[in-house]
Formats: C-alpha cells, structure tokens, sequence
C-alpha cells in the first residue's frame, strides 16, 4: 500500500505537506514528485500509465492556475485520482483549479477536496486503503475518535 503524492510545482509543496503529513501518520508509505502536466508531459504520461505497476494504490495530485495535472493523470492511470486544488500566485481566486479538476468528463473520475484541501485528500486515500487494510482501517477510526474527543473537551471547556 502506497500513495503518490505529486504536485504541478515546487511551489505547491505547503500545501501538499499536509497530505504527506497525515499519510505518515497513518503509516502509510508514500511517494512524492513534481509531475508538471504542462512542462513534463513525458514524465506525466510515463508516471501515469505505470503508476500502477510500482504498487501506488492511489494517487493524490495537486496543482494551481489550469490545473491539468489531475484530470490528465485519471485519464491514463487505472487508479483512484485526488485532485487537490491549489491557490497559486496566477489562480483566480482559486476557482480555476476547482472548476478544472471537478469539472471532469464521464468516464473520467477525479475525487475532489476543498481548495488547498490535501489534509482531507490524505485522509481519503487513507480511507480507499482502509477499505481493505485493516490495520489502516484501525488507525482511521482512533483518528476519527480523537476528533470526537477533542470537540467534546473543547465544548466542555466553553461551558465551564
């Protein structure tokens, strides 16, 4: 079980990190890149098409302004895609990146978080694993249970 994480740019690294962050936490093994679907097509479709093949089991793929990387990656890999949205300095407001990786065609599934959103496209992949790792399936419930346990003291806190 391994994700790919993989971004447009360097400059997508802050946000991504969250991703990596929370598959490290859950324990899962994960690869990162910079695939840059208008600057690298040859590594794009190389990595797309063989992805599979080097035992990714999902891949999370982040990118700003266009944001081709996601939807080019689905369109080649038989793997479940996580498009992250990424506001970048050329993004218009960041609606570009939403509407470029949502707006996929039929056939083509990109699962899509919230802008900057890769702590919740880590946890996702997490889940996809989780589905038949029951060890990481394990590890997401504790994690959900201490998200629990924290709005209840944070609530009991506000009472007192």
């Amino acid at each position: 079980m391994k994700v790919a994480v993989i971004m447009g740019s360097i400059s997508d690294l802050p946000v991504m990190q969250e991703a990596i962050d929370i598959l490290k936490a859950f324990d899962i093994e994960t690869e990162v890149d910079i695939v840059s679907a208008h600057r690298t097509p040859e590594k794009l479709f190389d990595f797309s098409k063989n992805a599979h093949h080097r035992g990714i089991t999902v891949i999370i793929a982040g990118a700003g302004g266009a944001a081709h990387l996601p939807g080019m990656v689905a369109s080649m890999s038989p793997l479940p895609v996580i498009g992250v949205p990424v506001k970048s300095s050329n993004s218009i407001d960041g609606w570009d990146s939403i509407l470029s990786i949502l707006q996929m065609p039929g056939g083509v599934p990109v699962a899509t978080v919230a802008l900057n959103g890769a702590k919740n496209a880590g946890i996702l992949a997490a889940q996809i694993i989780g589905s038949h790792n029951k060890s990481v399936l394990d590890r997401i419930i504790l994690y959900k249970t201490g998200l629990k346990e924290a709005v209840n003291i944070a609530s009991e806190t506000l009472n007192k």
